[in-house]
């Protein structure tokens, strides 16, 4: 780009002599900021329920929500699926602003090839964006290392796993402890790292979606969950109270084979003969809890509704027809695509670009 001749790779006469680089120590500031107290297991305290489980509901029976249990609904993983892959198979160009409504593509950057070719030895960028962004949905947070040569310029971008990476800070400062692509144990500050974060209430410590609707969420997971034991055919359909007394083992065992045919038997039309001491308790779903799991066919929409996904982009087409599949388009691209797209093209650029390169305009798109 002409005007801006640091920005060029090749050209290195030109560019100025980069800034030493020192890392900070570690120091007992550090570790007091982060320190918390231990937490038990029978009864743990609330920080450990809401890193590691994303909230528990008040309703103990509930199951737990966390993003692997929770990206087991077909949903949850459609739209996280849906939002990652639609933003990994467009380019993310780099633009640099020259005038109030004038905009040049920068082809000579380091962040060109590794967002749209290659993001670190042997792995697409297709593939490491992909990744990136689909952590950033169900999780709420997602990092790649983004370290640089000696002149300045990215070396790589290695995508991270979003449990394997701690965060530490140091008042305003933000530094990173990973396992990097080589297996190497790293401790990166802020402007090595891309952090995505979604939800973050004081900038920093992203939410998920799934954490802040954990109750809907936890009760469409446990509907699936009921809905898997019935299709098993495991499930008991009833009690029966038997007397105890019998002359031995072989009686005992007799008559509980001649309830349990009467109860299966298709010629008994639902009235089953039984003995006078005999006592059965259905365990089958009532009409109310019938009609309740009835009710649960809505958690697809809420689910949809948290990701701000059209119904529709999940082959939800009672919700719609082909008179309006573009709008229902349209709809997608301004109510969901943008509104992710805009948090990663943000994030991304605090990540990849420097200030000063900021500073001279550059942005994603």
């Amino acid at each position: 780009m002409i005007g801006l001749p640091f920005l060029t790779r090749g050209r290195k006469a030109d560019a100025p002599e980069p800034a030493l680089r020192r890392e900070p120590p570690v120091t007992a500031g550090m570790a007091s900021a982060m320190a918390v107290e231990p937490s038990g297991t029978r009864d743990p305290s609330p920080w450990f329920g809401d890193l590691w489980a994303g909230g528990q509901s008040r309703v103990r029976s509930l199951p737990v929500v966390t993003p692997l249990a929770a990206q087991r609904h077909a949903t949850v993983f459609a739209c996280c699926n849906v939002i990652a892959g639609d933003l990994a198979k467009v380019p993310l160009r780099l633009y640099q602003r020259m005038g109030p409504s004038r905009a040049e593509p920068v082809v000579e950057h380091a962040a060109t090839y590794l967002l749209n070719t290659e993001s670190a030895p042997g792995v697409a960028a297709r593939v490491a964006r992909f990744a990136l962004v689909y952590a950033f949905a169900l999780r709420g947070r997602a990092y790649a290392y983004a370290p640089r040569d000696g002149a300045g310029e990215l070396t790589l971008l290695d995508v991270i796993r979003p449990d394997l990476c701690g965060e530490l800070r140091d008042g305003r400062a933000r530094f990173y402890a990973f396992e990097d692509g080589a297996g190497i144990q790293r401790r990166a500050p802020s402007r090595a790292m891309v952090h995505l974060r979604y939800m973050a209430e004081d900038g920093w410590t992203g939410r998920s979606p799934l954490q802040v609707a954990a109750e809907s969420v936890g009760l469409a997971l446990a509907g699936q969950e009921a809905a898997a034991r019935a299709a098993s055919g495991v499930q008991m359909r009833a009690v029966l109270k038997m007397e105890d007394v019998y002359e031995d083992d072989e009686a005992w065992h007799r008559n509980a084979r001649r309830v349990r045919n009467a109860l299966i038997d298709p010629e008994a039309n639902g009235i089953p003969i039984i003995g006078a001491t005999d006592d059965i308790k259905s365990l089958d779903l009532s009409a109310a809890d019938q009609q309740l799991l009835e009710s649960r066919k809505f958690d697809r929409e809420q689910i949809a509704a948290i990701y701000r996904v059209p119904p529709s982009k999940l082959q939800m087409l009672e919700h719609g027809v082909k008179a309006n599949g573009q709008q229902q388009a349209i709809d997608y691209k301004t109510d969901c695509l943008l509104h992710w797209g805009g948090f990663v093209e943000a994030q991304l650029a605090l990540g990849v670009l420097t200030e000063a390169e900021r500073r001279a305009g550059l942005f994603f798109r």
